[in-house]
């Protein structure tokens, strides 16, 4: 393929993503009011609506009232054109769960359910994707939320030591042709916690999970963006150096006397870093006085004036989900990733 007729192809996706995005944002429109909303010309976006109606991707509805001359013809995104599907895996004491949701293009619920396993492994996963998908064969994509370190696709550190080293998004890939966006549960709940927000401006926030039988994690985000890090281990703080074996981090972490200071080393630790306007605490060893205590504890390491608001996420699973279906549908959305990574 020439590099001509390449770029024509990405301009093309470009604009058909944009008239997308208008028309989900907007609800229903004309050519006109899709060329505005766009920056698109009216004859572009012409081509463009009738190439997504002819997909169904768009409805044609009734003609909109004129006060003269011929009426102009009415559009409305379907939003039931395709679904995705989100599952959160998560590591418990005596058992693991899989919670999923089948959502449309405006992320409303289609279905939902849950399932638990002594053993959670790929199998269970790979069998729960299949049912899923012959139920619903207009997914287009799957978003897998893991308790681990996630790198170009597989699973290197997890709370579940059946899932590490599992070329899960690949095997998906290839089996049913789909996307498969498999993600740090953390940075999923962070960035759904950050959406639920609507800053109005770009801001730097954590959340921190202490659960029990686990170690500790923590999504962040910084100016509005996820922070990853280089191999995808940011927020992996278990394994800051805290002057103990994990065996003795895991042991005080437990122990009610101990945890209050262990914790504030850790969320000191973020603060020097980030910086962050707001850290979010949850997890089933967190309990609502400690978020008071961990505060004082942090003074003794961070000036007053630098110290972020920190508060109890009481349901980190509903920001959990709704961030994992976020960037599901984004992973959809070619061309806006494509302008995105460009900044």
């Amino acid at each position: 393929m020439s590099p001509i007729t390449n770029n024509t192809m990405r301009v093309k996706q470009m604009n058909l993503e944009l008239v997308r995005q208008a028309l989900k944002s907007m609800k229903q429109g004309t050519k006109s009011m899709v060329a505005q909303a766009t920056g698109l010309s009216v004859a572009t976006c012409g081509n463009m609506l009738n190439e997504l109606l002819d997909t169904g991707e768009l409805f044609e509805l009734d003609l909109e009232e004129s006060s003269g001359g011929r009426p102009a013809k009415l559009y409305q995104y379907n939003v039931n054109f395709s679904y995705i599907a989100c599952m959160m895996i998560q590591a418990g004491v005596e058992a693991h769960s899989l919670t999923y949701r089948v959502a449309n293009l405006a992320g409303e619920t289609i279905s939902e359910g849950s399932l638990e396993a002594a053993q959670m492994n790929a199998g269970v996963i790979e069998k729960e994707v299949d049912r899923l998908l012959s139920l619903y064969p207009q997914i287009r994509a799957v978003g897998i939320g893991v308790p681990g370190a996630v790198y170009e696709g597989v699973i290197n550190l997890c709370d579940i030591p059946e899932l590490v080293n599992v070329p899960l998004m690949d095997h998906l890939h290839e089996k049913h042709n789909i996307g498969v966006l498999i993600e740090n549960d953390m940075n999923s709940t962070v960035y759904g916690f950050y959406r639920k927000q609507e800053y109005d401006e770009e801001k730097s926030v954590a959340v921190a999970t202490f659960v029990e039988g686990s170690f500790p994690g923590a999504g962040i985000m910084v100016d509005g963006h996820i922070h990853r890090g280089n191999t995808r281990f940011a927020g992996e703080i278990s394994f800051l150096p805290f002057g103990m074996s994990r065996e003795e981090q895991l042991r005080q972490l437990h122990n009610r006397d101990t945890f209050p200071h262990l914790s504030a080393w850790a969320i000191s630790s973020l603060i020097a870093v980030m910086n962050p306007e707001t850290i979010a605490l949850t997890g089933s060893l967190i309990q609502p006085p400690d978020v008071q205590m961990i505060r004082l504890e942090c003074l003794k390491y961070i000036p007053e004036m630098h110290m972020p608001h920190l508060t109890l996420l009481e349901h980190p699973e509903e920001d959990y989900m709704y961030g994992l279906i976020t960037m599901t549908l984004e992973s959809l959305s070619y061309s806006l990733q494509l302008v995105e990574k460009r900044r």
